[in-house]
């Protein structure tokens, strides 16, 4: 008997995930029509809903493609998964979307066994770099390896920004360059925000004035900056009390990017937990200061930058 197709999508990165699922939906409706399609929510239907999807027969077609989204959020079918696919007939194409699973549950050691199982890991800085390059060649523009870890320090560690970015530097100048990237393309406050940390613990005074003032000139309010400051200190606590942890160990159980994970431990070698911790209150207190007290938050904010 002919198995049916079945497919787990899995992995957080949402961008390359969401293409690949795309990419399936649509070289199949181009074969059989959208009516052969039926999506479904496993958060939101029931698992009678579910699995009448998965065993009922195509209608108005040979075949049928259920694309379902989260199953697994439904017990009743994480539990009879291993017998519900089993049983799929072999007329219906089936796309089980999971950006997250557990790997300790017998449910996604089914899906590693019994689908085709396919990971989509977010990239670190290296890798998007990478793909950058790689997509920029495939439109039809130049970019070369430095200039594009340019791009992604600026822009951030999302692929589908980053995309975006490229699209509108290539449809300017297809021969992407510095200069390009700088006047086409805005530095992201939580980038920002990161180099301001570093240059503020390296006592480079000059250097963190200057960012705070492009905080300042983007309209991010100091509340704002205290904010993603409180962020990243507490990713920094995190990562310094994992010790020796590998950077993806540490991405995986805090559930950051692994890309924040490593630019965070070159950080942390210079600092102990103590230095975190005062740094904290201090923030903390600032922070209430500025909630209860009529104090220039601008001249408070900086004053606290200068003191790291």
């Amino acid at each position: 008997m002919i198995k049916a197709m079945i497919i787990t999508l899995t992995g957080l990165n949402d961008f390359v995930r969401t293409r690949e699922l795309q990419k399936l939906v649509a070289d199949f409706v181009q074969k059989h029509g959208d009516f052969a399609l039926e999506k479904m929510d496993g958060g939101e239907a029931t698992f009678e809903r579910l699995q009448e999807g998965l065993q009922s027969l195509p209608f108005l077609a040979d075949r049928k493609m259920v694309v379902l989204y989260t199953p697994g959020a439904n017990k009743q079918f994480a539990d009879a998964a291993e017998t519900l696919l089993k049983e799929a007939p072999e007329t219906t194409d089936v796309v089980i979307v999971e950006p997250k699973l557990d790997k300790r549950l017998s449910y996604y050691k089914i899906l590693k066994k019994a689908t085709d199982f396919r990971e989509f890991s977010e990239l670190d800085a290296g890798g998007l770099a990478k793909w950058a390059v790689e997509y920029a060649k495939e439109q039809g523009g130049t970019l070369t390896s430095a200039d594009a870890h340019m791009l992604v320090e600026r822009v951030g560690v999302g692929q589908q920004r980053l995309q975006n970015e490229l699209d509108k530097l290539i449809a300017y100048n297809p021969a992407i360059t510095r200069q390009t990237i700088g006047v086409l393309t805005e530095q992201t406050p939580q980038s920002t925000i990161f180099a301001l940390l570093d240059a503020a613990f390296n006592g480079q005074t000059a250097r963190a004035q200057e960012l705070y003032a492009e905080q300042r000139a983007l309209k991010v309010e100091p509340q704002a900056i205290i904010a993603m400051l409180a962020w990243q200190l507490h990713i920094l606590a995190v990562v310094k009390s994992a010790g020796s942890r590998p950077p993806d160990d540490i991405a995986r159980l805090a559930k950051l990017n692994p890309f924040v994970v490593r630019k965070s431990q070159a950080l942390t070698r210079r600092l102990t937990l103590e230095d975190l911790k005062t740094r904290i209150e201090a923030l903390l207190t600032l922070d209430k200061r500025l909630k209860t007290t009529a104090i220039n938050a601008d001249e408070a904010t900086q004053l606290f930058l200068l003191t790291l």
